[in-house]
């Protein structure tokens, strides 16, 4: 099992800020991504826009990024500040 969390824009547009995901691990965070717009299609356009971001156990990781059972996975928007 693995927690994933919406930060921000996407949070609002899923509607939660978290679901856990059944998925056999390890896998890659682009896994996850297939994962999660294979159960919820109306995300699809959002998690596939190159600008995401990805944090696994805090720390920012890439697509190709090995995630494994108990991890906790972050997807949101790119942060500016001002």
């Amino acid at each position: 099992m693995i927690n994933i969390l919406f930060f921000a824009q996407l949070k609002e547009l899923f509607g939660q800020a978290s679901v856990e995901l059944n998925i056999e691990t390890p896998c890659t965070v682009a896994q996850i991504k297939q994962s999660l717009i294979h159960n919820h299609s109306a995300w699809a356009e959002q998690l596939n826009k190159p600008t995401i971001m990805c944090a696994v156990n805090q720390d920012m990781v890439a697509d190709d990024h090995i995630v494994n059972a108990n991890d906790e996975v972050a997807f949101f928007p790119p942060v500016t500040g001002g």
